[in-house]
């Protein structure tokens, strides 16, 4: 899937860490894996999820990120 732009600026020696999450927490709410009103769950209807991220072959997962040329005087 495509992420939206958000214009980000890594200079030379950043790093950027990438986590795997289904819900957009803690920035709008938990995800309880099921198909219910989140806001009348219990804790006993959160279910545990898995995430895949496959290393290599037809189906491995990528991250790729543009590069774009440097702004003058930059």
């Amino acid at each position: 899937f495509t992420l939206n732009d958000a214009f980000h600026t890594f200079r030379r020696g950043h790093r950027i860490m990438v986590q795997v999450q289904s819900s957009w927490f803690p920035l709008v709410e938990r995800n309880p894996q099921r198909f219910i009103d989140i806001s009348a769950a219990k804790p006993s209807d959160f279910r545990k999820a898995t995430h895949r991220v496959h290393l290599g072959g037809p189906n491995g997962s990528a991250i790729v990120l543009p590069i774009l040329p440097a702004a003058p005087g930059r």
